[in-house]
């Protein structure tokens, strides 16, 4: 099914083709909303809201899409000179744009303008003339043997480079001619492509050296903090608030404040990760901590972790103690540990000035009543009511004289702009519960859009970082810190992290939780990053898969989780060592060693395990009785099968090649119980097929008996966040329990956490629910590394 086109605002289409876009442009422009809003600002400040010609037009267009951010205090002067028509080519306008640039906000001298701009300098078809004249001097050999392939964009910059300002039309139409009557007509060779012989240069038989050409750096060496700026810069417009009324408020530092900050700071980067006690950190908090505790350790400055706690009724203890230790256990150290509620008198203090400024009010509607009235885009009845009356009523709100829910601190923003975080947001409300970490002393709590931003202003952070849906807060973030004169810090929006096969949304993580679809918030099928660490995965991992992602805009891709699968192998195969552990075992029995013999051989830890090294190596009892993987054997053989069958042999890994000679079926005659084996003690058979295996440590005695969780995909399909009933789609096979695996006996001893990789089979860890009776491991991935086949 075609998309529908979106329909097309006629009053903006008009607009734009009256300052003489063509339709497609025009069109264009009306569909991409940023751009509607610059130029619909640029034209009414250059006041051709009755239209223009299209030169200017053109003009205009490119101002609204390329002016410098850091400068648009100066548009408006800039636009005077393009309706004038004493800025009038494009080339005008580029020097324009790098004037100001350069000096920014600051003030400038018209005159330094006007000549950067070469304005008032007419050029006259005579000096065209007469230097496209010397520009085919100089290029005459060269125009006589290339004739109409001879490259016309670079004898235009040739005659640019001398003629800055000269009218790019009047050139070009010199060029044309002067190209004419240098080679008269065109003919049909003119036409012709050129051979590739033609296209070689003169020495292409002359061998140069071969040069090294350095490997490509991975994604986890480039530097993902190269796109922010410095402190110091930190004087450009933020951003652009867009009113009802036409008027425009641009949001920047002034010098005084910028100073004012770096002293305090030191020129120093600080940054923040400012979770909500409210539940447990996931994947995507990985990301959050990387970008900004990463940021500051790059630059050498600060990081704060900073728990948003202004909602009591949702924070609890377990959750703030459980982010501080899934900090440090992702290797970050905060600079400072602080609360939102540690600024609770400060935050209050600013709302009082912000009442006494006119920018907030005491609001009594409902909570349904505010959004029916935001809805239809109404103010309150009592937005306009007095300031004094507004700053008594919040100080018996502090004071707890009025009933939860029947009144709220609004900020006084914008009722009917186009942005619905303009609407008049909720500073403070009434809740008559004891904070997690202020304990009773208040009744009246911050909401996020009060306190986010002027707690960032209050710990003078320098890049306030956060996720993509948080952009359209950015005109109430950049409003609030403007109107009560505070430090503006720069804020960049990053891409969220989104994995396939999998939800991170904390309403339905939650309900996984609540309604036991899972175990707990550190279920090793979760993403959360509790549930990663129970399942084997280390923080370095997670820490190279993030930065490997990158810290882009685009939002619009999901990573696939074999993806951070190969961050973790890479990672696991490093540091597990190996070992041997039956899943499904099938008994063995080898018929011609004795009972009584058991012989101690030495298995590797690591591939590469030196010789000489007896670290490196583990001890494994062979003995008469073996198990081997089910899947490892078959009743009949074939060309492409590398397991046992009868009449074949393997080798059994770090010890002797068995030969089948005999099996022992069930009552079905059908299910295999036992078989019967020869090892060959001279080691002279060379099977293709290596097995994995567990023996008994002395005849009669069963091995380590251990409890293996192998964990998969907790969702079926990539993008179950997407579908109606989401809990349908949930993997019925994400957990499997084998409760009577069969493990060497060297891993009796392990410890919880500890990871090993089990030979043939993949990656596990030691679980916390392992007691001295049972060792119980967790499976962290499989083997299998279909990312890294792919290509990385």
């Amino acid at each position: 099914m075609a998309k529908e086109d979106k329909p097309v605002d006629g009053g903006q289409l008009d607009l734009f083709l009256k300052i003489g876009l063509d339709e497609r442009t025009a069109k264009n422009t009306v569909a991409n909303s940023k751009v509607t809003a610059n130029l619909t600002a640029v034209i009414h400040e250059a006041d051709v809201t009755d239209g223009c010609n299209r030169t200017v037009g053109n003009l205009l267009y490119t101002v609204a899409t390329k002016f410098p951010a850091n400068a648009l205090a100066h548009r408006q002067t800039l636009l005077k000179y393009i309706v004038s028509s004493k800025i009038k080519t494009p080339a005008q306008l580029d020097a324009a744009f790098a004037f100001f640039n350069k000096i920014g906000p600051e003030n400038f001298k018209l005159d330094a303008f006007e000549e950067s701009c070469g304005v008032g300098v007419e050029v006259s078809a005579e000096e065209i003339e007469l230097v496209v004249g010397e520009v085919f001097a100089e290029k005459k050999s060269i125009i006589l043997e290339q004739r109409y392939r001879t490259n016309v964009g670079e004898l235009l910059g040739l005659v640019r480079k001398k003629l800055p300002w000269a009218d790019p039309k009047i050139v070009k139409q010199n060029v044309d001619a002067k190209l004419y009557d240098l080679l008269g007509e065109r003919t049909a060779a003119d036409d012709e492509k050129p051979s590739k012989k033609k296209e070689k240069p003169a020495k292409v038989e002359e061998k140069k050296p071969t040069v090294d050409v350095p490997p490509q750096p991975s994604e986890e060496d480039l530097n993902p903090f190269l796109i922010f700026p410095q402190p110091e810069e930190n004087y450009k417009v933020h951003t652009e608030v867009f009113f009802s009324d036409g008027h425009i408020l641009r949001c920047c530092n002034t010098k005084e404040l910028l100073a004012k900050h770096l002293k305090i700071t030191g020129g120093k980067v600080f940054t923040r990760f400012p979770p909500e006690p409210n539940g447990y950190l996931h994947i995507g908090h990985a990301k959050a901590m990387f970008v900004s505790f990463g940021l500051a350790k790059e630059r050498g400055g600060c990081c704060y972790l900073r728990y948003d706690d202004t909602n009591p009724e949702a924070e609890k203890k377990e959750y703030i103690n459980h982010i501080r230790e899934i900090v440090d256990w992702m290797g970050w150290k905060p600079f400072k540990v602080t609360y939102a509620s540690d600024y609770f008198q400060e935050l209050y203090e600013l709302a009082v000035e912000l009442i006494k400024r006119g920018h907030a009010y005491v609001d009594h509607q409902t909570a349904d009543e505010i959004k029916e009235y935001r809805e239809k885009k109404m103010d309150s009845p009592w937005r306009d009511r007095p300031i004094a009356e507004s700053l008594k009523l919040f100080e018996d709100m502090k004071r707890g004289m009025i009933e939860e829910g029947k009144a709220t601190l609004r900020m006084k923003q914008d009722m009917k702009s186009d942005n619905g975080n303009m609407y008049d947001l909720i500073a403070y409300r009434i809740k008559f519960t004891p904070h997690p970490h202020a304990g009773d002393k208040w009744c009246i709590y911050p909401s996020y859009d009060y306190a986010h931003c002027t707690v960032d202003s209050l710990e003078n952070i320098t890049h306030s970082l956060c996720t993509l849906e948080f952009e359209t807060r950015r005109a109430s973030y950049y409003w609030l810190l403007h109107v009560l004169d505070l430090y503006q810090p720069y804020v960049w929006e990053y891409s969220r992290l989104n994995i396939t096969n999998t939800v991170m949304s904390k309403r339905k993580l939650n309900r996984l939780v609540t309604e036991k679809y899972v175990d707990g918030w550190d279920d090793p099928r979760l993403m959360t990053l509790a549930g990663l660490r129970r399942r084997g995965v280390t923080s370095t991992s997670i820490n190279s898969f993030v930065r490997g992602i990158g810290i882009t805009r685009s939002d619009s891709s999901t990573i696939r989780l074999d993806r951070l699968e190969y961050h973790i192998r890479e990672e696991l195969n490093k540091m597990a060592a190996r070992t041997m552990v039956v899943l499904n075992p099938l008994k063995v029995v080898i018929v011609n060693l004795p009972p009584d013999v058991t012989m101690d051989l030495d298995a590797k830890k690591w591939p590469d395990a030196p010789a000489d090294d007896t670290s490196s190596f583990y001890k494994v009892p062979f003995s008469r009785i073996v198990y081997i993987e089910q899947s490892d054997f078959r009743m009949k053989d074939s060309k492409d099968y590398y397991g046992l069958a009868p009449g074949k042999s393997v080798l059994l890994r770090y010890a002797y090649p068995i030969k089948c000679t005999d099996v022992v079926l069930a009552e079905d005659g059908e299910t295999v119980v036992e078989i019967r084996a020869e090892y060959d003690p001279s080691k002279k058979t060379k099977p293709k097929g290596v097995l994995h295996w567990v023996a008994q440590p002395s005849y009669g005695v069963e091995p380590l008996r251990v409890e293996v969780r192998l964990f998969d995909k907790l969702f079926l399909s990539e993008n179950p966040g997407e579908l109606d009933n989401w809990l349908a789609d949930l993997n019925p096979e994400s957990k499997i329990i084998i409760p009577g695996a069969y493990a060497v006996p060297s891993l009796r001893d392990s410890a919880v956490g500890e990871s090993f990789q089990f030979e043939r089979l993949g990656y596990f860890v030691v679980d916390k629910d392992s007691t001295e009776e049972k060792l119980v491991f967790n499976r962290t991935v499989t083997l299998r590394d279909s990312y890294g086949k792919a290509g990385k």
